[in-house]
């Protein structure tokens, strides 16, 4: 499992980070807080603060370097 910190703050930002995951037969969680959420799920998403940046959890054995690719533009420091 790898996970990196990410920046969800538009709807437009939403809606193509989930497209952009459902490319990938892997599974992904979101954490804020206390709350994990499947970060496939636009409705999840939107019940999360997404004010601050969030922890992605990315459950894949291979395939890695190609997901944080295409995660980039939403990947924070």
């Amino acid at each position: 499992m790898k996970t990196v910190r990410i920046s969800l703050n538009s709807i437009d930002k939403v809606k193509s980070f989930v497209n952009d995951l459902t490319k990938f037969d892997t599974d992904f969680d979101l954490v804020s807080g206390r709350y994990v959420i499947d970060a496939k799920s636009i409705m999840g998403i939107f019940s999360l603060d997404l004010s601050k940046p969030i922890d992605l959890n990315i459950h894949a054995e291979s395939n890695v370097d190609d997901i944080l690719h295409t995660l980039a533009p939403y990947i924070v420091d």
